[in-house]
């Protein structure tokens, strides 16, 4: 019996018994009608954005070496299940809840409100969800806080135990995640109260987990292979290309579905991140070129992500134009921060601090200067200073609050494999799989002295 998984699935059963007990929300008479057009394309946007997740599996899963892609991979998907039910249970109402302190500087939500989505039920909600249900404004919301830390796994690729990653995901989505929502999207949240505009989550989900993904690549150090120089070979290049395409696909929700209603603003949202993805591949495969490389298909996949990551938090507010600028010029700044973490010793596996964490940087600036009506083009610059201080604001707080739960969890579970592991590779190490034959199986067996037909654990 192993020990360790004893307390997450008593938490699990408990979990489930109370949510038998847990009655539907009523129906209110006085909230306001539905618009079934906004459900429609609310339900599509929210499958959509579901979507990216299996997707993002495929992106990182395609860059990392052969030993490495079901870990990988099932460290995103897993999120699917884990976060669901956190997010039940408590995230949304710690997100979406009603303020704990002042009115206009709230901080977090209380818990209490949404317990296991006691009062989460098919009727408008005035502040949250004025033309479509609660519920499925929260199971939008649900799809953004899903992705957060599974983008976060691409910087310790290689070398995190799965069962710590688990729970530190749980932390990081009460922690850090859950809070940052508040700030920026709930109606009492003290940054959308200074005028700070983010679409779609440019500082609530890329910057929080690009700077959570540089607190892990350091607080986990460097792979054997990364400080020995080894060259990395991707294991899969296709699977890399699908899952970009995954990704473009499920961004249209991500972003479009930002505007909770089948409107105008949905459809700029839908122009403008499909255009700053284009300006942004292309602008990293010319950008390679001009530096005398040759133009590769991991590259332009990398480039059409990072336009999507910078186009997030301005795609309702700004024009097709400036959509293009964003793209191009958050593609080619993303593409320096690599070179320049190539050049370190910081072993951020597949890039999330240069690509995500720049990349949502480069968005939020960007928002601030050319946002309609309020940007630093229009002669306004208190949006702009705020956007620049809340920059300030996300990424301390995140960083060291996640380098902070990366201590946390080490002390609970170790957070790094043993050597053994690493070398052997995580996908038999630690979940007994792997995309090689059975010769691989057999060699682990030998050297850990499993019988045959069985796989000998390294734990």
């Amino acid at each position: 019996m192993e020990k360790k998984w004893i307390v997450p699935f008593a938490i699990l059963m408990l979990a489930s018994i109370l949510g038998v007990f847990t009655p539907a929300a009523p129906a209110n008479p006085d909230a306001k009608p539905i618009a079934p057009a906004d459900v429609a394309w609310m339900l599509t946007a929210t499958g959509l954005v579901f979507l990216m997740t299996p997707g993002l599996s495929f992106f990182y899963g395609g860059m990392v070496s052969r030993r490495n892609v079901i870990s990988t991979v099932l460290q995103s998907f897993i999120a699917l299940g884990v976060i669901s039910i956190l997010w039940v249970v408590c995230g949304f109402g710690l997100a979406f809840g009603e303020s704990i302190g002042a009115e206009k500087f709230g901080l977090v939500g209380n818990p209490l409100t949404f317990w296991m989505f006691n009062n989460v039920g098919a009727s408008t909600h005035e502040a949250l969800s004025p033309t479509i249900p609660l519920v499925l404004f929260a199971l939008f919301q649900l799809k953004f806080a899903i992705i957060t830390p599974a983008l976060i796994t691409g910087s310790f690729a290689e070398r995190v135990r799965f069962s710590s990653y688990l729970l530190f995901i749980c932390l990081f989505s009460v922690f850090i995640y859950a809070p940052l929502a508040h700030w920026t999207w709930h109606p009492n949240g003290f940054l959308r109260n200074w005028g700070v505009l983010d679409f779609a989550g440019g500082t609530v989900v890329h910057m929080s987990a690009g700077f959570a993904a540089l607190a892990g690549a350091l607080f986990l150090g460097q792979r054997k292979s990364h400080s020995a120089g080894q060259a990395h070979a991707p294991a899969n290049i296709p699977f890399v290309v699908l899952g970009t395409g995954m990704l473009w696909f499920g961004w249209f929700g991500f972003n479009a579905g930002s505007a909770l209603a089948a409107n105008e603003t949905a459809t700029l949202a839908f122009l403008t991140t499909n255009t700053a993805s284009a300006a942004a591949m292309l602008s990293w495969m010319f950008f390679d070129g001009v530096r005398g490389r040759k133009p590769s298909a991991l590259g332009a996949c990398v480039g059409a992500v990072v336009g999507l990551v910078a186009i997030t938090p301005a795609a309702g507010y700004v024009s097709v134009g400036a959509s293009m600028f964003i793209g191009a010029i958050a593609s080619i700044i993303s593409n320096l921060a690599v070179h320049w973490k190539n050049q370190s010793t910081l072993d951020d596996t597949l890039d999330v601090f240069p690509c995500h964490g720049v990349g949502g940087i480069v968005g939020v600036i960007a928002t601030g200067i050319f946002a309609n009506e309020v940007g630093l083009v229009f002669g306004k610059t208190e949006t702009f200073f705020y956007h620049l201080l809340t920059i300030i604001i996300v990424g301390v707080y995140t960083f060291g609050g996640s380098y902070l739960l990366y201590k946390v969890t080490d002390m609970i579970i170790p957070m790094r494999v043993k050597e053994e592991q690493e070398k052997v590779g995580l996908d038999l190490s630690q979940h007994g799989e792997s995309i090689d034959d059975q010769i691989a199986i057999t060699e682990h067996n030998e050297r850990n002295g499993a019988k045959s037909g069985t796989l000998a654990a390294v734990n």
